[in-house]
């Protein structure tokens, strides 16, 4: 379903002659492509929707990472370029939830997994990750877990 989406905006970002939309949406369906072949070499199946959105995110990331390498340089060309492509991605993602939601899940989550310590939180990244994808920063969700299960929690959102 996302695929169609992005394959539909491409051919209407072509028409449109939106050079910077047509290379990101043509970077993206490359990206999707090569994980999917990925994927078949290992014996799964193609990209779900949920593997599309951790994609997504993964690409943000990425993205991210160089806006900051190029602001730090002075190079405003190429941090605006890195800019425009991750509102560009970012507008296939569902709403992302707040920090507020975020810790109220996580601390729902943890009491239905019955997580003890530290141990544990490998299982309980794994859940969210399977239960949210696409809808949470996982690094920031990862801090939140992190936070709970040291005895933090008072500093929680």
């Amino acid at each position: 379903m996302l695929r169609d989406q992005i394959n539909d905006d491409l051919k209407t970002a072509m028409k449109a002659g939106d050079k910077r939309r047509v290379s990101t949406l043509r970077m993206v369906n490359s990206t999707l492509k090569n994980a999917d072949i990925e994927a078949r070499g290992a014996g799964r199946e193609p990209l779900a929707d949920a593997d599309v959105l951790a994609q997504f995110q993964k690409m943000i990331k990425q993205r991210q990472e160089s806006l900051d390498i190029y602001e730090k340089a002075g190079r405003t060309e190429l941090a605006t370029q890195e800019r425009e492509e991750i509102a560009i991605i970012f507008a296939y993602l569902p709403q992302q939830m707040d920090e507020h939601e975020v810790a109220h899940v996580v601390t729902e989550l943890l009491k239905e997994l019955g997580v003890q310590g530290m141990k544990d939180m490998g299982r309980a990244m794994t859940a969210l990750k399977e239960r949210f994808a696409g809808k949470m920063d996982f690094a920031k969700a990862g801090a939140v877990v992190k936070r709970l299960l040291t005895g933090e929690s008072r500093n929680l959102p």
